[in-house]
């Protein structure tokens, strides 16, 4: 009787995919791109554990264990990587993580319709400007002696320092400059959140009293809340995983002390030094971190509450 069972299952299963081949057969060249370039590279990871000469290849070069993590380990900069990179990353995370769901949610209150659409416009747009672009404008807006800042600031008699080489400065210039960059953007999700709200509810809130304020405390935070939850447990995923591109076209030897982070270190040391198994050891290493830290959040967000990835 069970064999049967797992008979029809099957056969079941085999009409399915039949009766259902021309999607699969659309679906075929996405599945063959993510197989080529996302899992089959993964077996580069091999590199990490070999002492690995290009001219021996993966196969042909030697194993060598832990070596290259415990030589990062024991290095110098394992420690100001790790917190420069933490320092980054949480500062990060605390900015712009809140700040989108308070523009979604002062979106959401704006009545005049061509207003609001111009605030939504002008938050987005600098976030189609390129990485590259938006460090030129940054470096010039900055720069001590040609900046447009330091020239407003002469005006008044006020020398503006080299905030570009203070390495004290750097992580609020990473931050802030991604607020002006992304703020709009990030936004968005939440918008879309709100707009899918009952507007019943905001009528019985009327109907009952309820102060714009008090329909935002009681109506809009709770049900974003699965959403935000949601990209808090993805933000903690890549909390060791700051942008490589900004950071280092920001990167100068007088800030190196706090924006040497983890994906730059692991840059130079692959393709400025060479050493491919040890950056290759830094890069596995730093995967797993986000690994650990994204289980350990999404496990106890569905202790805490009904909202998870899983």
């Amino acid at each position: 009787m069970g064999k049967e069972k797992a008979v029809s299952k099957r056969s079941n299963i085999w009409h399915k995919l039949y009766s259902n081949r021309a999607l699969y057969l659309l679906l075929l060249p996405s599945v063959i791109i993510l197989f080529l370039f996302t899992y089959m590279p993964m077996y580069g990871v091999v590199i990490a554990f070999k002492d690995f000469s290009p001219a021996k290849g993966i196969m042909g070069s030697s194993w060598a264990g832990l070596k290259y993590f415990k030589q990062y380990f024991n290095s110098y900069q394992f420690w100001p990587t790790i917190k420069n990179t933490l320092v980054l990353s949480i500062y990060s995370i605390a900015v712009t993580f809140p700040l989108p769901i308070l523009l979604a949610l002062v979106c959401n209150q704006m009545r005049a319709g061509k207003f609001k659409k111009f605030f939504q416009v002008s938050t987005y747009l600098p976030h189609f400007i390129s990485t590259v672009v938006m460090c030129g404008m940054i470096i010039l807006f900055l720069s001590p002696s040609s900046g447009v800042i330091a020239k407003l600031l002469s005006l008044v008699g006020i020398q503006m320092p080299n905030v570009m080489g203070l390495p004290s400065a750097f992580p609020s210039v990473y931050v802030w400059t991604e607020v002006w960059q992304h703020l709009g953007w990030d936004s968005i999700l939440y918008i879309a959140a709100l707009s899918a709200i009952d507007p019943s509810l905001y009528e019985a809130a009327t109907v009952d009293g309820a102060s714009k304020w008090q329909k935002m405390m009681k109506i809009d935070i709770p049900l974003l809340m699965p959403t935000a939850t949601i990209m808090f447990i993805l933000r903690m995923g890549s909390v060791m995983s700051v942008g490589f591109e900004k950071v280092y076209l920001l990167q100068n030897n007088l800030n190196t002390a706090s924006s040497e982070i983890i994906s730059t270190y692991v840059y130079k040391m692959g393709l400025v030094s060479s050493q491919y198994s040890l950056s290759s050891a830094i890069g596995l290493f730093n995967n797993l971190i986000n690994l650990a830290l994204l289980l350990a959040v999404n496990y106890i967000s569905s202790k805490m509450s009904d909202t998870s990835l899983v």
